[in-house]
Formats: structure tokens, C-alpha cells, sequence
């Protein structure tokens, strides 16, 4: 028995991922009376260190994670928070001070 093919052939076109599907849907939320992009990005995406504004603590690759930004900001803006955090941004602050020894990425 031979064994099976995981990777489609190379005439074929493969369904369904695409990089849309990979990053998923942007929605909007108001949060402090402005328009916020928020896009839920999956372990798979994620493949770079990030630094969440909530807590202030790293959020390594294959984490998922949310991404977002104000509607009317550049690419330049968006940030990375932990569900957790976006979740709960009301009662943190975005202005937290990194501790002396903690990692600058």
C-alpha cells in the first residue's frame, strides 16, 4: 500500500486557505468613544514575539492572539493583546511601566 498524499498535486488547486482565512475576520468595536479594528489572529498565524499593551508581558509565536487598531490609524498602530487583556481593557492600562529587568522586544 502506498502511503497517502498530504500535499495536493502540482496541477491542482488547493481550496479554502487563503491569507484572509489564515488571519481572520476584522470586526469594529467603540472603545473610549472611538472606532477600533479588532482582527482574532490564530496560533498558526502568529509567528513573531509581541509585547501586549495590557500587561505588559511578551506574547511569543504560536500564541493566538487579538490584534487592533483605530479605524482611521495607519498599519504603523496596531497592536498585539492577549485575548484576556483585550477582554478585560477597561480595568488595565495601555501605559504600563516595563519593570528593570524585563526583556525589551
Amino acid at each position: 500500500m502506498s502511503p497517502r498524499r498530504n500535499r495536493p498535486r502540482g496541477g491542482e488547486q488547493s481550496v479554502g486557505r487563503d491569507g484572509a482565512d489564515r488571519f481572520g475576520l476584522e470586526r469594529t468595536e467603540d472603545w473610549q468613544g472611538e472606532e477600533w479594528v479588532v482582527r482574532q489572529i490564530s496560533g498558526g498565524a502568529a509567528t513573531k514575539h509581541y509585547r501586549c499593551p495590557g500587561c505588559d508581558q511578551g506574547i511569543p509565536p504560536g500564541v493566538p492572539h487579538v490584534v487592533a487598531w483605530q479605524q482611521h490609524s495607519g498599519a504603523d498602530d496596531r497592536r498585539h493583546w492577549h485575548k484576556a487583556c483585550w477582554n478585560a481593557r477597561d480595568r488595565r492600562s495601555a501605559k504600563l511601566q516595563r519593570s528593570r529587568n524585563a526583556p525589551k522586544y
